[in-house]
């Protein structure tokens, strides 16, 4: 079968968890057996091209428009959808299955790859199909509660407030009936995301979680211990990383941690994540509490480094304030046996099991934060415990091949149009 996958930003450059869930699932579609292309963007120039990778092919066009736009070019982006039919006219591909395209590659290529004669997929890693960026507000300062559900619906006027002038009151609309008409399954990556979509007028929603390959996250001695040396890491750090920014939780995990250093004087933090002016944020908040010797950053990670850092930590924390759909971090951490404490807000519920594996705490409840992190890091036998647990369960549940089968089978033959001209 002939597939081609759309995403927006693709590895090796930074890029987030759609990237990373997208780069796996082209990996393994061309184990299975299937010719593979990847179409994907860049606001850099010198990046357009086409090049291969590990039994697949990446296309890389170049495509940058002021964010100001967004809420309209995201719809239809003329330059990239020009680019997506010249890509399905050669290709002929069976199924395009779609990622992150809500930023250049557009929902139009939807569109244009249904009158090719394409089955076609959208997985939904994000609220971006309803919302104009994160969502947050769904817990707040005043309620450290743990909610079991909560209220998903977006109104327009809520909106309009946040985005003023790049309010797009057309947006969601066309979204939705570009879905409706266009596409023959919506995948949510979690029973949130899944949830959150359909109370926001998006049906036909199944929810498929991302997997992960586990084999690929086998220790390795010789270059943890070579990571920790190179980093100075002791063995009371908290692994934190990701795309740096406020609504991943880092000034809740500061507040924590500010309160465990006090019986743990090696206690440290280990920043994975782009070198930018948040992580400057960042320094001087722990500073400001006190902690600021605390942190080692490392930049941007990628395959060996960043199994060794996860390697090297004694556990991994997800804090996110905003709905984090299903963070790749939790499925990385257990697959390299490490504890996890992350955020009620959105699907890592669905993979950290409350007291097993882990610990599910609302961000702004630091006090029960910091008193989990003291737990896990002083208590070895939980600590390993949880570890194995959560191994056990990203085997059984989230194994990237299990994750394949899914989308395969949703993957049946389509009859191709012979009038070819339509999708012109």
């Amino acid at each position: 079968m002939r597939i081609v996958l759309l995403q927006d930003d693709f590895p090796p450059r930074p890029s987030g968890g759609a990237g990373s869930v997208s780069f796996s699932l082209a990996e393994k579609y061309a184990q299975r057996g299937h010719a593979v292309l990847v179409l994907t963007t860049s606001p850099n120039p010198e990046d357009a091209g086409e090049r291969d990778i590990v039994g697949f092919r990446v296309r890389t066009i170049f495509s940058k428009y002021p964010e100001r736009w967004r809420a309209y070019r995201s719809l239809y982006n003329p330059s990239a959808v020009a680019e997506v039919k010249k890509t399905l006219q050669s290709f002929k591909p069976d199924v395009v299955h779609a990622h992150n395209i809500h930023t250049y590659l557009s929902y139009a290529a939807l569109r244009a790859a249904k009158r090719y004669g394409a089955k076609v997929i959208l997985t939904c890693h994000d609220v971006m199909s309803f919302n104009y960026g994160k969502l947050l507000g769904l817990i707040s300062l005043g309620d450290t509660s743990i909610p079991l559900s909560f209220n998903y619906r977006i109104s327009p006027w809520r909106q309009l407030r946040q985005q003023r002038f790049r309010y797009n009151p057309f947006r969601n609309a066309v979204i939705r009936y570009i879905l409706r008409t266009y596409v023959d399954h919506v995948i949510a990556v979690s029973d949130a995301l899944a949830e959150a979509l359909k109370q926001n007028g998006i049906s036909n929603v199944t929810t498929i979680h991302n997997g992960i390959d586990a084999s690929l996250w086998v220790h390795q001695s010789d270059a943890v211990e070579t990571f920790k040396e190179r980093y100075a890491i002791g063995d009371h750090a908290v692994l934190f990383g990701g795309r740096l920014s406020r609504v991943k939780g880092a000034p809740e995990l500061l507040k924590a941690l500010a309160q465990v250093a006090k019986g743990l004087p090696h206690l440290q933090l280990l920043v994975i994540g782009t070198e930018d002016a948040y992580a400057s944020h960042m320094r001087k908040l722990a500073t400001e509490l006190g902690i600021g010797d605390r942190l080692v950053f490392t930049g941007w990670l990628t395959g060996a480094e960043l199994l060794a850092a996860y390697r090297s930590t004694a556990l991994v924390c997800v804090p996110s304030v905003c709905f984090d759909s299903f963070p790749t971090m939790n499925l990385e951490a257990m697959a390299c046996r490490k504890p996890v404490i992350a955020t009620c807000v959105g699907g890592s519920r669905e993979a950290v099991v409350d007291g097993e594996m882990g610990y599910i705490v609302n961000p702004y409840d630091t006090a029960i934060m910091a008193e989990k992190l003291a737990e896990l890091l002083t208590n070895k036998e939980k600590n390993i415990r949880f570890g194995e647990e959560g191994y056990t369960r990203v085997i059984r549940v989230f194994s990237s091949t299990e994750q394949v089968q899914k989308y395969e089978k949703l993957f049946t033959p389509s009859v191709r149009s012979i009038v070819v001209q339509t999708a012109q």
